[in-house]
């Protein structure tokens, strides 16, 4: 994995975790469930490109 997509990923998840807590401190349900949304798509793409170093290997 390089280090700009492992930047990019880590980015993903700390701005969903953002939303996240920004949410659920406000009580906007929907902005909560978009953060999490975030994160689980930054942990995905993470999870793809450790796949994809394995397969290098």
């Amino acid at each position: 994995m390089s280090a700009r997509d492992k930047a990019r990923n880590s980015a993903g998840k700390a701005k969903g975790k953002a939303k996240e807590i920004a949410g659920r401190a406000v009580g906007d349900e929907e902005l909560e469930v978009e953060g999490q949304a975030e994160q689980a798509r930054g942990d995905l793409k993470q999870a793809a490109e450790h796949v994809k170093d394995a397969l290098k290997r």
